[in-house]
């Protein structure tokens, strides 16, 4: 599972680096498969590329956190079944291969969270999971099929192209864009369809809830990225339904990272606090399609897509340091966690780096993606004054996390250990996974720019 998703990894970057789908370069190329069902471009490559990176540092992290498991080879087959999925998500270019890799990506996520079956938790947070995602996936393909009968095609550029001939069934059309939003919105973990979230992540093994919370929500993000900016162009599909469609995302914007980051402020479960901030961060996300009605809405998606790299990082990091702590046996509350830097002084000053990265706090990654994030929104504000809302929103929630977040490096740091803990292991895996992320997370800063470059000209490529 490594090996794989680091050669897809490299594969990644080196068609990247080549110049596939890029602005102005024309090496190879957007490469097209199947008559247009799926194409590599340079929004698929980002995406990844994120895939990839997480996809890696979760596998190295599991050795250890499952290495008594019964059914390690089922594991990780699983871990890269879903992974391919979410590739596939991220190159499909029709709403039914969409569908095909999301079905790709979420059966195997349910069987994850499940996978301790001796776990009461996992197998009632696997059943959750599933019977909310089944419901998802049914109101997605119902959007499906109300979009194939209101263009009579499935194929995402096609889609665009009969957009004209849909005159008549504007009220079809709009009910199947509003039902393709609802399903994209499950994935992301996105309000009012993110209740399954903390329930998933508490109760799965920690890696996976890292896997979930980082590429899943990547995944989810890419999707909505390519089709709405493919397949419904805001002047046409507006004339159709007689609604701007970036007004749901506004809405979806500062409630879901307003929900996500006052419910994150009340919890006494560092998990589910990191599960809540998820949902948090998912509401910055979506800012990247809130915007795209303005002139600078390439500029605002590509720093959205920035900071879903850097919380690739940060996030993963996090929930595997927390996966260490459930390997040394230490409880799931802040309180629990008092005092552990004493013994554990390397993996709890990663945490600390992730925890003031999540809450963007300068010389970390998280601030540098934040703060693109909000001076492309403030620009864009020139076109759509909602924006300032969204970005007096994005400020505020930021503001509110630090609270949390810094509670638990307190905690860590400062507090005094509740209980007599014995001398704590040093698994490899684990603390490889963390100290690379956290490394990272830092060193991302010298190559912010060029990340950040590549990422708007992912976003002007599919934009335009």
């Amino acid at each position: 599972a490594v090996a794989g998703s680091l050669s897809s990894l490299a594969v990644a970057v080196w068609f990247t680096a080549a110049g596939v789908g890029a602005t102005g370069i024309d090496n190879y190329g957007v490469i097209d498969i199947m008559d247009g069902q799926f194409v590599v471009d340079q929004l698929a490559l980002y995406f990844m590329i994120i895939i990839a990176v997480v996809t890696a540092l979760v596998t190295v992290a599991s050795y250890d956190y499952l290495r008594d498991h019964t059914y390690q080879a089922e594991y990780y087959s699983l871990v890269v079944l879903a992974a391919t999925g979410m590739s596939t998500m991220a190159a499909s270019n029709s709403l039914v291969t969409i569908f095909i890799a999301l079905e790709l990506t979420s059966l195997p996520s349910y069987a994850l969270v499940a996978i301790l079956k001796d776990n009461r938790g996992s197998v009632e947070a696997g059943l959750k999971y599933f019977l909310i995602g089944a419901l998802s996936s049914a109101i997605f393909v119902y959007g499906v099929s109300l979009v194939y009968g209101a263009t009579g095609s499935l194929q995402l550029e096609a889609i665009a192209a009969n957009l004209g001939g849909a005159g008549e069934m504007g009220g079809l059309l709009g009910l199947g864009i509003l039902m393709l939003i609802g399903g994209i919105a499950f994935k992301t973990a996105s309000v009012p369809f993110h209740f399954w979230a903390p329930e998933a992540y508490e109760g799965a093994p920690a890696p996976i809830s890292a896997f979930l919370s980082s590429a899943s929500k990547a995944a989810g993000f890419v999707l909505a990225f390519r089709v709405f900016t493919t397949a419904f162009p805001l002047e046409a599909t507006t004339a159709v339904i007689g609604v701007d469609w970036t007004w749901a995302f506004v809405i979806l914007a500062i409630v879901t990272m307003t929900v996500g980051n006052f419910a994150a402020a009340t919890q006494e479960n560092v998990k589910r606090m990191l599960a809540y901030s998820s949902i948090g961060h998912a509401g910055y996300v979506l800012i990247g399609l809130a915007a795209l009605s303005t002139g600078a809405g390439e500029q605002v998606m590509g720093a959205a897509m920035m900071h879903l790299l850097v919380y690739g990082f940060m996030n993963t990091g996090a929930f595997l340091f927390v996966g260490l702590a459930e390997y040394w046996g230490v409880g799931r509350t802040f309180e629990d966690y008092s005092g552990l830097a004493k013994q554990a002084p390397f993996a709890c000053a990663a945490m600390a780096v992730f925890m003031f990265s999540l809450a963007g706090i300068p010389l970390f990654g998280g601030f540098w993606s934040k703060y693109l994030l909000y001076t492309a929104t403030i620009e864009a504000a020139a076109d759509n004054a909602a924006l300032l809302v969204v970005a007096a929103a994005l400020v505020v929630n930021s503001a509110l996390s630090l609270y949390y977040y810094s509670r638990l490096v307190k905690a860590l740091w400062i507090d005094e250990p509740i209980v007599d803990r014995d001398r704590l292991a040093q698994p490899t895996g684990l603390y490889a996974a963390i100290i690379v992320a956290a490394v990272i997370t830092v060193l991302i800063l010298p190559a912010f720019g060029p990340i950040a470059d590549a990422a708007t000209e992912a976003a002007a490529a599919v934009v335009a």
